[in-house]
């Protein structure tokens, strides 16, 4: 510590947190709200500030590797950060918006689901060093927060109600924490995006057409990618259990990541 910290991606990481507890925030008062309607508005919030971290989550790493300002401090940091936005604060999040109804089965598998975010992120920063470029071991806690947070929103927004939609995220909420330490193996997002070298025509007319779906459906958009992105993890690693003689090579060693670029 000596040499100093850089100071803009530690910041925008700290934004991400700050985030987090936002929405920590927002669940308690919705917990705390006796009118449905002024309730839901809170989860809306607590919700929204999650999505809305994933930029900060993107954001500091980018910078840093365009500043060439990576460090171990920045690295630690995120993993903090990670553990607040993407834990503990979609933990408390479903806890407080319909889990808490289904008494110690609730509260356990919201404290499960933080339990595995912990063991996640604390395996990626063991394994950094020999952390693949292009793929990553379980899914990554930020595309687990989101599902989450997507999946409420859109609850929310479209009034849905059934009598088992509180155990369809108890049981949503399993499989994510699993899936978080699992040995699936998922694709960077932030690989396949790369600003550098050339890509193949079709990808833009697909940004496109995504960027356009969000704007006119936000929550339902999200849910949806983010819902295919888990499946596409199940389905590949179905597909080379299956196909073991055309299991992919590994891939080579990456660096250690940017401060604040931590996707776990």
């Amino acid at each position: 510590m000596k040499k100093g910290i850089y100071l803009i991606p530690n910041s925008i990481t700290l934004c991400g947190m700050t985030l987090g507890f936002y929405s920590i925030l927002s669940s308690l008062k919705g917990a705390a709200c006796a009118a449905d309607a002024q309730a839901a508005g809170y989860f809306s919030y607590a919700a929204w500030a999650i999505l809305f971290a994933n930029i900060s989550d993107a954001l500091d790493g980018w910078v840093a590797r365009l500043t060439n300002s990576t460090s171990k401090f920045g690295m630690q940091l995120d993993s903090l950060s990670d553990m607040v936005t993407f834990g503990v604060a979609p933990a408390i999040l479903i806890f407080s918006w319909g889990l808490h109804e289904l008494g110690r089965g609730g509260w356990a598998v919201s404290l499960f689901f933080v339990l595995m975010a912990a063991l996640r992120l604390a395996r990626f920063n063991v394994q950094v060093d020999n952390a693949e470029s292009r793929s990553f071991t379980g899914i990554p806690t930020p595309s687990a927060a989101t599902i989450l947070a997507s999946g409420i929103l859109v609850c929310i927004e479209d009034r849905i109600q059934f009598p088992w939609l509180e155990y369809a995220f108890l049981g949503l909420a399993l499989l994510l924490g699993l899936l978080m330490v699992s040995t699936v193996r998922y694709h960077s997002l932030k690989e396949v995006m790369k600003l550098k070298g050339k890509k193949p025509f079709w990808i833009l007319p697909v940004v496109v057409i995504i960027v356009v779906l969000i704007l006119i459906n936000p929550p339902r958009t999200i849910l949806i990618a983010s819902c295919l992105y888990l499946i596409s993890g199940l389905a590949e690693d179905a597909f080379r259990r299956l196909n073991p003689r055309r299991a992919p090579q590994p891939l080579r060693p990456a660096p250690p990541p940017a401060p604040g670029g931590n996707p776990a």
